[in-house]
């Protein structure tokens, strides 16, 4: 099945909640989820109480949609999280926050996960001194990544630094904006991922 590339803000919409899959609009009074939050379609408005499967299989679309993963990449996450041993859940959510694209999109070098995901591919950054492409790459604690010395002079990359040096980074993480480079100071425990999800629902699913 190929990568889904219809309007990403249906997804927010059918997740009901907001994924910052468009940067900076969802961020403004454009952002479709804070308009209609709703699920698209005539009968989006319509109040229908979920089913445990219908509950759990929105938790496991959130999660993948956010990444964006396909769903046998995401299989081979899950499966990865299972054969560890503690809770299944949250060795997957601490598997899947230090993908490098993520880790470039919480840095703040990219206004989103799927433009994060394209400048990674592109060879914009850098780990540890060596050229990576790969959005999937999992980095370590002690890895450093840090734009390329040729992609330093893109104004996007220069804007949503500067956005993100005025909030938040992970704490797991050390960023320094100026200089265009950051730190894996330690791998996420599951408290330290703010995405709102329960992923025990996950878990559920795919234990049937």
């Amino acid at each position: 099945m190929a990568r889904y590339s219809g309007p990403v803000c249906k997804i927010c919409r059918r997740e009901g909640m907001k994924l910052f899959l468009k940067g900076e609009r969802c961020l403004s009074d454009k952002c479709a989820f804070e308009r209609r939050p709703y699920p698209p379609g005539e009968h989006g408005r319509r109040r229908i109480k979920p089913s445990e499967y219908q509950k759990q299989l929105r938790e496991k679309q959130k999660v993948k949609r956010t990444y964006g993963l396909m769903e046998k990449q995401f299989h081979g996450y899950y499966k990865k999280a299972a054969r560890k041993k503690g809770i299944t859940g949250e060795h997957l959510m601490i598997m899947l926050e230090p993908r490098f694209d993520d880790v470039i999109y919480r840095s703040g070098f990219a206004f989103s996960r799927p433009e994060a995901r394209q400048l990674v591919r592109h060879g914009h950054f850098t780990i540890n001194g060596r050229r990576v492409n790969i959005p999937s790459y999992r980095l370590r604690a002690g890895d450093i990544y840090a734009v390329g010395e040729k992609s330093k002079a893109s104004e996007r990359i220069k804007e949503a630094a500067l956005a993100t040096s005025k909030g938040e980074v992970p704490e797991w993480l050390d960023v320094d904006a100026k200089n265009a480079t950051g730190k894996v100071r330690d791998l996420p425990t599951r408290e330290q991922i703010s995405m709102p999800v329960k992923e025990q629902l996950i878990v559920e699913l795919y234990s049937k």
